[in-house]
């Protein structure tokens, strides 16, 4: 696992480094998709988790959710296009779950994934992880999670 800044950045996953979300490609093919941690720290305490409906069509960089913290209120963009599978209930009753597990039990959506071929390649995956994150962080004056 890459920590840049203190922030928690497993190299399994792939990750949309500008949108700060990731997906995790299961072996059914599907995705599971949440947050960074970076992306948590940035937002702050989540407070509400508005995900669109199971069986939405969604388009690469739309969103998937709406989270809101007590500083901030935005969209969760898909990396890839896809169907939506599931949502998640226990963060849906617990949002701040998002914040205390972002790579785990607080994961926003399921999807079946369109093109993962074609829109994968332009994710972040492996050791490339921390170089991104860290260039990224740079960029946005981050001082940390």
């Amino acid at each position: 696992m890459a920590t840049v800044r203190g922030c928690n950045l497993p190299d399994d996953l792939f990750y949309n480094v500008d949108n700060n979300v990731w997906a995790r490609r299961e072996g059914d093919g599907t995705l599971t998709i949440g947050m960074t941690a970076y992306a948590c720290s940035l937002a702050g305490e989540i407070v509400s988790y508005t995900p669109k409906k199971v069986g939405k069509s969604i388009d690469q960089n739309k969103s998937v959710t709406t989270v809101e913290s007590g500083k901030w209120v935005g969209p969760v963009k898909a990396p890839v296009a896809g169907e939506i599978l599931a949502i998640n209930d226990a963060v849906a009753a617990k949002p701040g779950s998002i914040n205390a597990d972002p790579y785990a039990s607080g994961w926003l959506v399921k999807l079946k994934p369109s093109n993962w071929e074609g829109e994968s390649a332009g994710l972040v995956t492996g050791g490339a992880v921390a170089t991104a994150f860290e260039a990224k962080m740079n960029a946005d004056g981050f001082g940390g999670c």
